[in-house]
């Protein structure tokens, strides 16, 4: 795995910003016995994925005797305000979710967050490799990655037969044609849950990359503005795409992943079939079939190339999950994310969650088609650009998203993306 360019077309960014719940208080350290409580905040709320962390934690807790944590799971729409909360009261968990970007700097501007620089285990860091760039700041890092997330088309190959698919779209105007054939089979093309904003957003975001050179991606890191034209050519794609009516009726009041009747429950019940998003998404549809268990026609193929972009051919767009450590948490936090990166923590997170384990060293344990389609992909990408709202922070990003939604509403304009991002940049 070629590690060392994760999230390369955002690096510049990693050096000059970044941000990142609630019940008991960060640096709780301690008791004049010598033992250690901390409190850990993660997104995973049902399933296998929670199982991970409680056994995680218990593994820690009895290899190291006088440590107890305690762990909140939050909903993943409601983290990061849950958390923005937490962080600017004072009050905040230990232990705690990080995506990087822009949102990380903020937190590390604001001395929030505990460098870990000098406390990763050397075999850890050799394991993680470049994947650590993408929760650094300045040189320093501040998180440690669980998993990396590279984006893309899953779709189900039982309902591409059923309408006479037999290839997977290649182009944009392919996948025009294939939602003509699906719909014609009575088949919603395209999943999405717009109600939460994001997945919205992330169909502008990967117009984007196909349309905007690296060089203008990587400016609009640093400035996080949006001055190329190629912004706005990825708003009319859009707007054009959309215009065909690709996606399931009342995406816009949709949610993401809550449910049989979200975007990705639609994919797990064979009632949409396809759906862009990151990859984590096997693991969300597995928990929403009937039987709970991984759908066994889903597989991937990346976001199509269009004509006349600028974007290279290839390039992806994902980010990581990892966990950072309040600055005031005890040392052993920075003990329990080495643990939890260890070789067989991380083939159980694997597992467990259905996705891309950050340490290479893991990888032998993503056996799912789909997972295994786009590791390869993220191998061959030329590079890897993060999720536009992690890059730019929560306030440019929550900007960003909300305007993408207003497109597809048809409430606003591709102009009024372009404005709302450079309005949210000029009060920063």
């Amino acid at each position: 795995m070629k590690s060392r360019k994760l999230l390369a077309a955002t690096a510049v960014a990693m050096a000059g910003t970044l941000v990142l719940s609630a019940c008991g208080g960060g640096g709780d350290s301690g008791s004049d016995d010598g033992s250690v409580s901390m409190t850990f905040w993660h997104n995973s709320t049902t399933g296998p994925g929670m199982d991970y962390w409680k056994e995680t934690a218990a593994a820690f807790e009895d290899e190291n005797p006088g440590v107890k944590i305690t762990i909140q799971s939050i909903q993943n729409e409601d983290m990061d305000g849950k958390l923005q909360t937490a962080l600017n009261s004072g009050d905040a968990p230990d232990i705690f979710m990080a995506r990087g970007g822009g949102k990380l700097a903020d937190v590390v501007e604001a001395g929030q967050v505990k460098d870990l620089t000098d406390l990763i285990d050397p075999a850890v860091e050799e394991a993680v490799g470049g994947s650590l760039s993408a929760l650094s700041v300045d040189g320093k890092v501040y998180g440690m990655p669980v998993s990396i997330l590279p984006g893309g088309m899953f779709y189900s190959t039982d309902l591409f037969d059923q309408a006479g698919i037999t290839e997977t779209p290649g182009t944009i105007s392919d996948l025009e044609a294939a939602t003509e054939k699906l719909k014609a089979a009575g088949i919603a093309p395209i999943a999405l849950g717009a109600k939460d904003a994001w997945p919205a957003a992330h169909w502008y975001y990967f117009f984007a990359l196909r349309y905007c050179s690296q060089d203008a991606m990587n400016e609009a890191a640093q400035t996080r503005t949006f001055d190329d034209p190629c912004w706005l050519d990825a708003g009319n794609a859009l707007e054009e795409f959309a215009a065909t009516e690709p996606f399931n009726e009342g995406f816009l009041t949709t949610s993401a992943q809550q449910g049989a009747g979200s975007s990705a429950g639609l994919l797990a019940n064979h009632q949409a079939s396809m759906e862009l998003m990151g990859a984590w998404d096997p693991g969300v549809i597995a928990s929403l079939t009937p039987d709970e268990q991984p759908l066994p026609d889903l597989q991937w193929f990346p976001f199509p190339e269009v004509e006349g972009g600028d974007g290279e051919p290839g390039a992806m767009m994902g980010g990581v999950d990892g966990y950072s450590c309040y600055v005031d948490a005890p040392d052993a936090c920075a003990d329990f994310l080495n643990f939890a990166m260890s070789k067989e923590s991380q083939e159980a997170y694997a597992t467990a969650f259905q996705t891309l384990p950050a340490s290479k060293e893991a990888q032998g344990a993503v056996v799912d088609p789909a997972l295994v389609s786009i590791l390869e992909a993220y191998n061959e990408a030329p590079y890897v650009s993060v999720w536009l709202d992690t890059l730019y922070g929560q306030n440019i990003g929550n900007a960003l998203n909300t305007a993408v939604v207003n497109l597809l509403a048809g409430q606003g304009t591709p102009e009024d993306i372009v404005t709302a991002v450079n309005d949210a940049a000029a009060k920063e």
